[in-house]
């Protein structure tokens, strides 16, 4: 068995140990990235909600400006943000190399994004339960988190689920600027080398990522479904 997986991967066989420190790195990576862009992308989510056209703190004005500002972002390709926020990273974590430097712009590549499926979500809950509410005298916070935050929370979940695998996906992209992980594995040593074989195995990788992380949130959909 070990001499056929040698012969089918001469060079990935050779280095286990760095396959499993570049997966530790991704999903370092996919985690904290996941959680510190959930909650203000959350929370910015919530903001547009509020001051959107149907927000009962409706700012027009506000609301133009953020949302210009997060088309703008989202129109941006990663790669090239990678590379805008250099200076941005440099000041605040004092490298631009390595997985702990890629948070930031992951971070800021990845609010935007999912602040608008937040609101987008938000916007698909059920109007007359919102106006109950108002009717038995809910706080606005209270509408906030008792009604559109649970109403919402399946098609919550469901957009968590496709902005973590956009996570993943951009950390593979980070990975070809030196922030490290398996996208870092498989261009430096797959793809710089000639050593395919060593690319194969970082995208499988990758994609058993992908696919625990579609696993787990259709389990959690199913359960707070019933």
């Amino acid at each position: 068995m070990n001499e056929l997986i040698q012969n089918l991967l001469p060079n990935a066989s050779q280095i286990p140990n760095e396959f499993v420190d570049a997966t530790i790195q991704t999903i370092y990576m996919v985690f904290w990235t996941t959680l510190i862009a959930g909650i203000l992308g959350i929370l910015l989510g919530l903001l547009l909600i509020i001051i959107g056209p149907k927000g009962f703190l409706k700012n027009n004005w506000l609301y133009n400006i953020l949302d210009k500002v997060i088309n703008t972002v989202r129109s941006i390709p990663f790669i090239i943000l990678l590379t805008l926020l250099g200076v941005v990273t440099r000041f605040i974590v004092g490298t631009t190399i390595g997985e702990t430097a890629a948070l930031v712009p992951l971070i800021i590549g990845v609010v935007p994004f999912y602040a608008r499926q937040i609101e987008n979500t938000l916007l698909e809950v059920d109007p007359g339960v919102i106006e109950a509410a108002e009717s038995m005298g809910t706080s606005p916070v209270g509408i906030l988190f008792r009604v559109y935050l649970i109403e919402g929370l399946p098609g919550i979940v469901r957009v968590s689920a496709v902005t973590v695998i956009n996570v993943i996906g951009f950390t593979a992209m980070a990975g070809a600027v030196g922030a490290g992980g398996l996208g870092n594995l498989a261009v430096t040593r797959g793809y710089n080398r000639f050593q395919t074989d060593i690319t194969v195995v970082a995208t499988l990788l990758i994609l058993v990522l992908v696919f625990t992380s579609q696993w787990a949130s259709n389990k959690i959909i199913k359960k707070i479904s019933h």
